[in-house]
């Protein structure tokens, strides 16, 4: 071999190990790329999730306080220190059953637990029937989406929550129409 030939085999094999470092340089930070996107991705997956079950969340509460109000159901703004110390007493997401003053009630408090729906006996009756019969429309709707039906109230005379459901003012026929 001439020394000519010897520096071109020379200069082949750095050009060689140049051009697999250069490889090796570029598949790195293609790697670290796919892997950054990657996880952008997950990322924007789960928060689109959350976003998803917190809506639906929100929208099965506003059925539900749609489903009220059309059942004679009255809105009342939790105003005191008092109303929110009874109200926090409350289950979230139903109706609840509570005495004041020695009558029964239903309330159900919204989400922000600002405010209350109150309802006697008719309203109730009237929410359970209009409950039940969006329950058979989604039951229909959901078999066929294979999701879970949604549960029914058990509020009621025997199952009181709130002995003594205070602060509210007059809740009966003054304040909220005659019942």
């Amino acid at each position: 071999m001439t020394i000519n030939a010897w520096r071109l085999a020379i200069y082949l094999d750095k050009n060689q190990n140049i051009n697999k470092t250069v490889k090796a340089k570029n598949m790195k930070k293609l790697l670290t790329l796919t892997s950054i996107a990657s996880t952008l991705a997950i990322l924007a997956l789960v928060a689109a999730c959350q976003t998803v079950a917190t809506n639906q969340s929100e929208i099965a509460a506003s059925k539900k306080e749609n489903l009220l109000a059309q059942a004679g159901f009255k809105v009342k703004t939790v105003t005191t220190p008092k109303q929110q110390q009874r109200v926090s007493q409350l289950a979230l997401g139903r109706v609840s059953a509570v005495k004041y003053n020695g009558k029964l009630y239903y309330v159900y408090p919204t989400a922000k637990k600002d405010q209350i729906f109150v309802g006697r006996q008719k309203q109730y009756n009237a929410y359970k029937q209009a409950l039940k019969a969006s329950q058979q429309a989604q039951q229909g709707q959901q078999q066929m989406a294979g999701t879970p039906v949604f549960t029914e109230e058990t509020a009621g005379p025997n199952h009181i929550e709130v002995e003594q459901f205070d602060g509210f003012g007059p809740m009966g026929t003054e304040a909220m129409g005659n019942y």
